[in-house]
């Protein structure tokens, strides 16, 4: 049923490019690139899940304190974002990743000091500001330099690594972390800004010469540069859609992880925080075990139709999730809980593959910056309005209404991503003939 929806649009299973091929297929650039992931996100692991904790707990701040200095990182990468992919398409990404490692290792230094609520709120601000031209930044790089007949399966693998370095830090701070030893929790945020230092080695040293930077377009009269805005980028009928798909599976995706999904599993379902704890690593594990398998049966599939199977299953695991409330803290509730962030799960390794890869092959090289900004402005804003949405929804006990919303919006964006199917063209939808060069576009 799942392949019937997806569709078989090139060779047989058999002459689709095994994953053993893809690190021949990738350039010498492109496998430095990869190299640091597992190291640079096993940072981000050792603090991900205690923001909160340590704000509250550790430094003392109140409740709505804690929870409104949480929301800067998110208000300052909207912020930064526009900007940081004119700076792309300008400077080139390399000097702008640089720039926002440096932010990313002085914030961490910061709030492992931080002891006031400005302290701390500088500090975040710099993680935010950090946030809003690394993964624009990335993502324009990875275009830059990973030919667009294997990018999907870059996306893929580049996913998989993130997702391994976020798990075996959240297992190695979960072992040393205590509140009664804050200096446990300075030693996690100094380890996150050291595990920069791997990936600024990389772009100082192997990928010096790669600036990210292309030529721009000239006016054929005067020679003189053709200015560019984002107006050139809504321009392009195709990216509108696809900006809508961006922030909608962000919305009830990735904004629901740390608030809709945890509150509703505390306050209707009532799980205990250790199930919640469990949620998280299976989904985690499932990421891990099965991305690689994910990406080689999608290989050659349309990434509109591999979108309309992701709906599906956040649809189910929303569904599950949902259903924690008619047996409350009993053991079936557990297991929908650690079940459907499972699922959850599985439909994260069908996204992370599709729409960078849609981004990506739609841009043109000179407008690459902003192309990735406009996505990364679109998921920031679900990562503000969603948590927002959720307490509000919960706060006034609208459950049923809330994974009712959820479920509506997972129909919504299968439909949207079959106006996306319509609208692109085939390369950029998966779809690549045997003569495709492996080459960037």
């Amino acid at each position: 049923m799942v392949f019937a929806i997806l569709g078989r649009v090139t060779s047989p299973a058999r002459d689709r490019p095994s994953l053993a091929s893809f690190w021949n297929d990738l350039p010498r650039d492109g496998k430095f690139l990869l190299s640091t992931v597992a190291v640079e996100t096993l940072g981000s692991g050792l603090v991900l899940p205690f923001g909160f904790i340590y704000l509250h707990e550790v430094l003392g701040f109140t409740i709505e304190t804690a929870g409104s200095l949480l929301a800067v990182p998110a208000i300052v990468a909207m912020a930064v974002v526009g900007p940081a992919g004119a700076l792309i398409d300008r400077l080139g990404a390399r000097r702008i990743i640089l720039g926002g490692m440096t932010a990313q290792m002085l914030g961490n230094v910061l709030l492992a000091f931080a002891s006031t609520p400005m302290s701390a709120a500088l500090a975040l601000g710099l993680l935010g500001a950090a946030g809003g031209v690394f993964w624009p930044g990335f993502n324009a790089m990875i275009g830059a330099v990973v030919p667009s007949a294997i990018r999907q399966r870059y996306f893929g693998v580049n996913f998989t690594l993130v997702n391994l370095g976020i798990g075996i830090g959240g297992l190695l701070s979960g072992s040393i972390v205590d509140v009664h030893r804050p200096g446990t929790f300075v030693a996690i945020y100094l380890g996150n800004a050291l595990s920069f230092l791997a990936p600024l080695a990389v772009l100082l040293g192997p990928l010096r010469h790669v600036s990210g930077k292309v030529d721009h377009p000239v006016n054929e009269l005067d020679g003189s540069p053709v200015r560019m805005s984002y107006l050139d980028v809504l321009r392009d009928k195709a990216v509108v859609p696809v900006i809508a798909l961006t922030f909608l599976s962000a919305f009830v995706g990735y904004a629901q992880n740390e608030a809709g999904f945890t509150a509703y599993a505390r306050l209707v379902g009532q799980v205990s925080t250790r199930t919640i704890g469990y949620a998280f690593a299976a989904n985690t594990a499932t990421i891990v075990l099965l991305q690689l398998l994910v990406l080689q049966r999608i290989e050659g599939r349309r990434r509109t139709r591999v979108i309309l199977v992701l709906s599906g299953l956040w649809a189910v695991s929303w569904l599950m999730t949902g259903l924690t409330g008619v047996l409350p803290g009993s053991s079936v509730a557990t297991v929908l809980i650690i079940g459907g962030f499972s699922v959850f799960a599985l439909g994260e390794t069908l996204l992370q593959p599709t729409i960078p890869a849609i981004t990506n092959d739609l841009s043109p090289d000179h407008l690459r910056g902003r192309y990735n900004a406009v996505m990364s402005g679109a998921f920031q804003l679900a990562a503000v309005t969603g948590p927002v949405v959720a307490g509000v929804m919960l706060g006034a006990r609208l459950h049923a209404a809330f994974i009712g919303m959820l479920i509506l919006g997972c129909a919504v964006m299968a439909l949207i991503a079959l106006a996306v199917e319509h609208r692109i063209p085939a390369e950029a939808n998966g779809i690549h003939s045997p003569a495709t060069e492996l080459s960037p576009v």
